[in-house]
């Protein structure tokens, strides 16, 4: 489906930034490394009055689902919709071709609104606990390296996701913080999994056939790798272009060697980005370790568990832009709707890309960013 074209802005408008955010500037200037990528911002907050378009940044997002996904994955880009970001959907190969078309003409009915939405044409078939889940990220963001080429970071939503904030308090504060901070939840410790995922063999059907099916079993074994360090963590990320560049155009041999160790490797997803940033020297010092989302974590089953109204209070004070995981029409989604992100039954404001409003929420992320960028948290906390 083609994208339209984006007007640049020409103006900005948002509030003074609060004491958290001086806060948050001094310590960027005490923790950040004195590496700054050609493309990254200085982190210090610009004089409003004096600000320019790249002063704000772009997000681009992806938004999967499968077989029955499609209101789900409407309501979401409704949620997070902002003229300013870039959407690509994805309705896996489990899902009909009619629910893909019918997704793809929503947006093209919509077509005001969501002039920078992209839906896949061509699915992926998409294994839960296999690579094709990795591959088919990977391939989300080659289109999204290809089709929008100014954003700053990619963050990835399932149908299953919510935000817990506008778009506008999200751009607000990331405007505030330098543009290669990648913000990915990662431990080297990882104790019961190391039997259970870095040493068995598996083989996903998914590679090869059309119809989804369970992951293979070897009965092989294989040892820990001596050449790189394993990472692992959450499944959701907020990554930056430039990484993002790295894993995919692959001028360099790590990115390549990983994948290929990680095609037979058990939920490759929660850790093939985590590998990747902290075996290298020029990405291992950019990392925040959080996923930006709110969880309800059973550690007993090792599971997520459904996100309900009496969470409420929680993943507000968490400060977190993102929640998961969330039933279909739950409750606690309209009360998000009303309460967080001001939306009503009259449908989907039209914005334009060069105004960002913050709300209240914008205090919140901030609080968060303060307390991920302290000196005690930070580098504490990167690669280990």
């Amino acid at each position: 489906m083609k994208r339209s074209h984006i007007s640049s802005p020409r103006s900005y408008s948002r509030p003074a930034i609060s004491i958290f955010g001086v806060f948050l500037l001094f310590l960027l200037g005490l923790t950040l490394t004195s590496r700054k990528p050609s493309d990254s911002s200085s982190g210090l907050a610009p004089n409003r009055n004096l600000a320019t378009k790249s002063t704000i940044p772009r997000l681009a997002y992806l938004v999967t689902g499968t077989k029955g996904d499609g209101k789900r994955v409407k309501r979401l880009l409704k949620a997070i919709h902002h003229p300013r970001n870039y959407y690509l959907l994805h309705l896996d190969l489990e899902a009909s071709d009619e629910e893909r078309i019918e997704l793809a003409k929503y947006v093209r009915s919509e077509k005001k609104k969501f002039e920078n939405v992209m839906v896949m044409g061509l699915a992926d078939l998409v294994t839960e606990k296999g690579p094709t889940m990795l591959a088919s990220t990977l391939h989300g963001v080659a289109i999204l390296l290809k089709k929008a080429k100014d954003w700053d970071w990619f963050i990835n939503l399932s149908a299953s996701d919510y935000p817990l904030m506008p778009q506008d308090d999200i751009l607000h504060i990331f405007s505030y913080l330098p543009r290669y901070l990648n913000f990915i939840e990662h431990t080297s410790n990882i104790g019961w999994k190391e039997n259970q995922r870095a040493r068995p063999i598996i083989i996903d059907p998914g590679f090869y056939h059309l119809k989804k099916s369970g992951v293979f079993w070897a009965k092989e074994r294989r040892s820990l790798p001596a050449s790189f360090k394993l990472f692992m963590g959450s499944t959701s990320v907020a990554l930056t272009r430039p990484f993002l560049e790295f894993c995919i155009w692959g001028w360099d041999n790590l990115p390549r060697t990983l994948l290929m160790y990680y095609t037979n490797f058990l939920l490759s997803s929660e850790g093939y980005f985590q590998t990747v940033v902290c075996n290298n020297k020029d990405y291992q010092n950019t990392t925040v370790n959080h996923d930006l989302h709110y969880t309800k974590w059973d550690p007993l089953q090792q599971r997520t568990l459904n996100v309900t109204v009496e969470n409420f209070r929680d993943m507000v004070q968490s400060g977190a832009p993102f929640a998961r995981e969330f039933r279909e029409d739950d409750l606690v989604l309209d009360k998000i709707d009303i309460e967080l992100l001001g939306q009503t039954d009259t449908g989907l404001e039209l914005k334009t890309s060069d105004v960002v409003k913050p709300t209240v929420s914008w205090k919140r992320l901030e609080k968060l960013m303060v307390r991920l960028l302290d000196h005690e948290n930070f580098r504490a906390k990167q690669c280990k």
